[in-house]
C-alpha cells in the first residue's frame, strides 16, 4: 500500500457541479464578522468564577507581626518622639489586614505626618492618609 489518497472512481468528480458556482450571500442575515466567527470556536469558562476562586486562593498573605515587650518599649518612644515633633516627616511601617483572608500586607508609607487622632487612635498624613496605631510596626523620623 502507498501513502496516495485513493478515492473511488464514482467520488472523483462528486463536486464538479457546485465548484464554480458563486458563494451564497443571505438577504435575511447580517454577514457575520470573522472575530464572531472565530469565537464560536473559542474555548468557555464551565465553571464560572473557578479561574478568580483558584487566583484568590493562590494569593499570598503575611501574618500579623508580633513584637515583643522591647520592641513595643522601642515603638512606643519613637511614637513619643513623633508626637513631639509634629508635623514631621516619618516612614513608618504598618500591617494593612486583608480584607478577604486571613492576614494581609507589610506596606512602608513615608509622609509628613501631621497630627494624632484621638478619638479614631490614628496618624494623620498631611495628604489624609490614616493609619491605625495599633497596626504601626516601625517608625523612623526624619528630623
Amino acid at each position: 500500500m502507498t501513502d496516495d489518497v485513493f478515492f473511488l472512481p464514482e467520488d472523483e468528480h462528486r463536486y464538479d457541479d457546485i465548484i464554480g458556482l458563486p458563494h451564497h450571500v443571505s438577504e435575511d442575515r447580517p454577514h457575520m464578522s470573522n472575530y464572531d466567527r472565530a469565537a464560536q470556536f473559542s474555548p468557555f469558562a464551565a465553571l464560572t468564577g473557578y479561574d478568580s476562586s483558584v487566583n484568590e486562593a493562590a494569593r499570598l498573605t503575611e501574618k500579623r507581626p508580633v513584637l515583643d515587650d522591647e520592641k513595643k518599649a522601642a515603638l512606643d518612644s519613637k511614637i513619643n518622639e513623633l508626637m513631639d515633633n509634629m508635623p514631621c516627616e516619618a516612614e513608618i511601617v504598618c500591617f494593612v489586614p486583608d480584607t478577604r483572608k486571613s492576614g494581609g500586607t507589610l506596606v512602608t508609607l513615608r509622609g509628613v505626618v501631621r497630627t494624632f487622632d484621638e478619638y479614631e487612635k490614628k496618624l494623620v498624613f498631611s495628604d489624609e492618609r490614616r493609619i491605625p496605631a495599633n497596626d504601626i510596626i516601625d517608625i523612623e523620623l526624619f528630623l
